[in-house]
């Protein structure tokens, strides 16, 4: 079976500034792929080349089957998009929405009445269809901007940072919307800068920084890129001059590298339970203030740590 989506060498750029830098992947058929990295990364961009809204500068997809340079129109009918900004009409209420959006989709009549009813019930917000958009919650519109991306029953949803700035009822509603949909068989490609919604919902990650894909694969997959290391992160008093003592532990034995996150220091080590000892009389030694401390297994922030130098909030 082809996967849903092949992408080829995408690139794109904007005069001298490269976004998106020979990017490579596929999704297969009823996968949640995410593509996690910070701000700034790529990963806006790359989706709106794969929704045919930016054109690449070189490189291709397919989804399902249709090239995004030769058959724009067969994508759009495959694709659902849910963007990062809020798509919507603040005047019209829920349900008038996505009547709209609906015939946008060449639905009419009974099909466009019982899908709008079928995903006001998925996003749970039957009750409120007749209110107009201004009286819902930041939360609450996005969950319509969902609803609006299923509207036609798409082969696969681009979810573009969905659950940024929104309340934390409202985004564990849409993670658990996300994992229904997959249940019933829906193709997704989700975009995070979240590392704990890319692990508790994705099949396959690709971590991207800087327009390029640096790694790919399954969480298990990406974690043995950093071997058996533990990371053990430190929080600090916040006027603690972290620079000084991150330059004393350059080097220090059981510490591979050391990154620095606002008052709160991280390092990796190969074996946190031998090294934690010596390395928190070392730092207290330096002058840091130990608020608390924790002791992370490799996860994907170890991982993006790991490949770039940097912790994925920087």
């Amino acid at each position: 079976m082809s996967p849903i989506l092949q992408a080829h060498k995408l690139v794109k750029k904007f005069g001298g500034l490269t976004a998106v830098d020979d990017v490579s992947f596929d999704i297969r058929e009823g996968e949640i792929f995410s593509l996690l990295g910070p701000n700034g990364a790529g990963k806006t961009t790359t989706i709106s080349i794969l929704s045919t809204l930016l054109e690449p500068t070189s490189g291709d997809a397919l989804i399902n089957g249709h090239s995004i340079k030769n058959n724009t129109m067969g994508v759009r009918k495959s694709i659902g998009i849910v963007p990062q900004e809020i798509a919507l009409y603040d005047d019209l209420t829920a349900l008038e929405n996505l009547r709209y959006w609906g015939k946008l989709y060449d639905l009419n009549g009974p099909e466009l009445e019982q899908r709008v009813a079928e995903v006001l019930e998925q996003i749970g917000l039957t009750e409120r269809a007749t209110d107009r958009l201004k009286t819902y919650s930041g939360g609450m519109k996005r969950r319509v901007n969902i609803a609006a991306g299923l509207l036609h029953k798409p082969k696969l949803l681009f979810m573009d940072e969905p659950t940024v700035g929104i309340d934390p009822q409202s985004r564990r509603m849409i993670l658990d919307t996300v994992k229904q949909l997959n249940e019933q068989g829906m193709s997704i490609l989700y975009t995070t800068h979240y590392m704990e919604e890319a692990q508790e919902l994705s099949d396959r990650v690709g971590i991207i920084d800087q327009g390029k894909l640096i790694a790919i694969g399954t969480q298990a997959e990406l974690t043995l890129q950093v071997g058996e290391n533990d990371s053990i992160r430190i929080l600090t008093d916040p006027t603690d001059d972290l620079t000084a003592i991150t330059s004393r532990l350059q080097g220090f034995e059981g510490v591979s590298r050391v990154t620095v996150d606002e008052n709160a220091l991280t390092l990796i080590t190969p074996d946190a339970e031998s090294y934690l000892a010596p390395i928190i009389t070392h730092v207290s030694q330096a002058g840091a203030r130990i608020k608390s401390i924790e002791i992370v297994e490799p996860n994907l922030e170890t991982v993006f740590l790991h490949l770039t130098g940097r912790a994925l909030r920087d």
